[in-house]
């Protein structure tokens, strides 16, 4: 059943801009098709009532409370790759249950755009995310913050319960590192991973080495891998 994140006051919800833009020509959806409108953490089970010039008229059936959110909260920091990777790791990382993804600018990065193309980017990137919330059933907007610096992010990343670098050099088995915290932080480095002293960093301000194995993940992939791993440490999947 399609998804779409809006504000519901009363029995029926008058559906404007993007949103009715993508029922009525993307969708082609008819009168008396149902779909899901998420708002605060609730699914409104809906009937559309009419379809014309104003919008979509949706009539409220159900209210149920959204189950699709994770009880640990996993922000991603990812050092930005080059190409589209970036594109593909929003999308994916929210279909599998991240809260909140930051790019970051390493010392190894390839791609390294300025503020002006930076904000740019952020824009197409927070569209990705909102259509994969809305694919994915899920019942919060989920961020992508404005890039930082590697440093900037290391400060940031304190306020979890848990930081977890993720490191090619080798590190513990997730399973010795994540148990019952609820607010957890990981860093993926670009394609040329971390250097020294971004190791270093992280790890005098409290961060904990981790591997995904004994092979070595894409800067794509590896993101991927341990929010997967981390929601079923966490039965959370």
């Amino acid at each position: 059943m399609p998804h779409f994140f809006e504000k519901v006051k009363g029995d029926e919800v008058l559906i404007k801009g993007e949103n009715a833009n993508h029922i009525k020509n993307a969708l082609r959806m008819k009168t008396g098709e149902k779909l899901t409108l998420c708002d605060n953490g609730l699914n409104y089970e809906c009937e559309i009532e009419n379809i014309d010039s104003n919008g979509v008229l949706a009539k409220v059936l159900d209210v149920l409370p959204n189950i699709s959110e994770p009880d640990v909260k996993v922000t991603l920091y990812q050092c930005l790759p080059k190409g589209e990777k970036f594109e593909f790791v929003i999308q994916k990382a929210i279909e599998l249950g991240v809260s909140k993804i930051v790019p970051v600018l390493s010392s190894r990065c390839i791609s390294r755009p300025d503020d002006k193309k930076a904000k740019k980017k952020n824009e197409r990137y927070n569209k990705i995310a909102l259509s994969a919330c809305e694919q994915s059933g899920r019942g919060e907007k989920i961020e992508v913050l404005e890039q930082i610096d590697f440093k900037t992010a290391v400060e940031k990343a304190k306020e979890s319960d848990l930081t977890i670098l993720f490191y090619e050099g080798g590190g513990k088995p997730l399973k010795e590192i994540v148990n019952t915290q609820k607010n957890i932080s990981i860093f993926i480095g670009p394609e040329g991973g971390f250097s020294q002293e971004e190791v270093e960093m992280l790890e005098k301000n409290g961060a904990k080495t981790a591997t995904l194995g004994k092979r070595i993940l894409r800067t794509e992939t590896a993101p991927l891998a341990a929010i997967t791993a981390i929601m079923l440490l966490t039965d959370n999947m």
